[in-house]
């Protein structure tokens, strides 16, 4: 049996790369090289970047892209986008230049509710519980007052608390169900703060309510944690304009508008295809939350859990021509910060937040859907013309040219050929070796 190792966590930063290194590493020398490139040559910002999470060893860089020309509401803006995805930021630029000459993108903030859970069991009277519950309100509301009293002058709180039965799911199963505003904060330490103590007063005045009966029937609190899946916290994004504004290249306008209706139909009816169609509106969403320094797993999470709540996972935008007018439009749900967290510690997400025009959070809610409707619009209209794989692949042909080794000039030469042919792993690579040929 292997012997894993102990007190890892206590080592030095070089003592867990050296040992990372003798250990996996072919080349530990060049494994520790690679990793101390990537060390920021100011120290004070490096040990910032350490400090953002356990057994630091290095940074993982991430490109920062920047897509202008977006008309949000009235308010010209260029969006910071951190990703890695070819043909991402040229396609969110691509559709906002589009949409500038068409009016725009229009939002609405539907909802900011954010919720959490005290999970718990019991086993006694379901009457007897509620009838607990009814009477101790009040009391598990002022319990959190020391917590909420911060939140609260900025216009945030707790909304409600109610108790649910779902034991007809799962036996002896309740819940504590609580509703927050978090205001400008994601508000996850806050919310859990709130729930741990609820659940604590909640389970310390059950022997105090009927003492015997408590003994006999104990509350068992599982866990209390706020939940990521925010259907109350909701924005939408859309676009509109006349069918005949629709001008796209080798198609007629009303050509264009309803192939473009008919593949967000299928998204919407078909689940492989809804996937993909909402992973391309993640594409511009997570890379608006990476860049603010928001939490994009949460997001994810809470956005695909939205997308399947009718039972069938579906698309998240929708498109429509009603009396020749063409409207593009997306429902998302995304809880998001703009102080708390990385926001104020991270150099860069505060100059991502500066470049937004310092944004609250409902404004950046607005901001990231619109990336994501931007993104959507960009990748279903090259679906519907060209094919996804012209444009993209033309953007991949450096990664694949930096793959191969390719110099800077030869970049360039393999960037005019490929301006009319198309872009393969194997045909760049046969073009190269040509150039090469040609070049000696």
């Amino acid at each position: 049996m292997s012997k894993g190792v102990s007190g890892f966590s206590k080592w030095s930063k070089s003592e867990k790369i050296s040992w990372i290194a003798d250990k996996y590493f072919a080349d530990p020398k060049e494994g520790v090289k690679i990793i101390e490139r990537y060390w920021h040559s100011d120290t004070a910002v490096q040990q910032l970047h350490d400090e953002f999470i356990e057994n630091t060893i290095t940074n993982y860089y991430l490109p920062l892209g920047v897509a202008p020309n977006f008309l949000i509401d009235g308010q010209m803006l260029t969006i910071p986008m951190a990703i890695e995805e070819s043909s991402v930021v040229a396609a969110a630029s691509k559709a906002a230049k589009f949409w500038l000459e068409r009016g725009g993108f229009q939002t609405e903030i539907l909802k900011t509710i954010k919720s959490g859970q005290v999970h718990f069991t019991y086993s006694g009277e379901k009457q007897e519980l509620q009838s607990y519950f009814d009477t101790i309100k009040p009391l598990l509301k002022s319990s959190i007052a020391d917590i909420t009293a911060s939140m609260e002058k900025r216009g945030g709180g707790l909304l409600s608390i109610e108790l649910v039965n779902k034991t007809d799911q799962l036996a002896h199963y309740y819940q504590i169900h609580a509703t927050f505003e978090t205001v400008d904060a994601m508000g996850a330490n806050f919310i859990n703060s709130c729930l741990e103590k609820l659940a604590s007063v909640f389970k310390e005045n059950w022997s105090m309510h009927n003492e015997s009966y408590a003994l006999e029937h104990p509350i068992d609190i599982v866990m209390s944690i706020l939940s990521n899946y925010v259907p109350d916290c909701l924005v939408r994004a859309s676009v509109s304009c006349p069918v005949a504004e629709l001008t796209v290249k080798g198609m007629s306008a009303e050509e264009f508008a309803d192939k473009f209706c008919r593949a967000v139909r299928i998204a919407e009816v078909e689940p492989y295809r809804a996937v993909t169609h909402n992973k391309g509106i993640m594409n511009g969403v997570d890379a608006v939350v990476l860049a603010t320094g928001n939490d994009f797993r949460a997001v994810e999470a809470g956005v695909h859990a939205y997308a399947s709540r009718s039972g069938q996972y579906s698309s998240l935008t929708h498109a429509k021509v009603e009396n020749g007018q063409f409207t593009f439009w997306m429902d998302i749900p995304l809880a998001l910060g703009t102080v708390g967290g990385l926001t104020q510690l991270h150099p860069l997400v505060r100059l991502a937040l500066e470049m937004l025009q310092n944004p609250n959070a409902r404004q950046l809610m607005s901001i990231t859907a619109v990336a994501g409707l931007a993104q959507n619009f960009g990748a279903i209209g090259s679906l519907v013309t060209t094919g996804i794989q012209q444009g993209h692949m033309k953007m991949h042909l450096l990664n694949i040219a930096n793959q191969l080794g390719a110099n800077e000039h030869e970049k360039r030469q393999l960037v005019d050929h490929f301006k009319t042919d198309t872009v393969t792993p194997n045909t760049v690579h046969t073009v190269l070796q040509s150039l090469r040929n040609t070049n000696q």
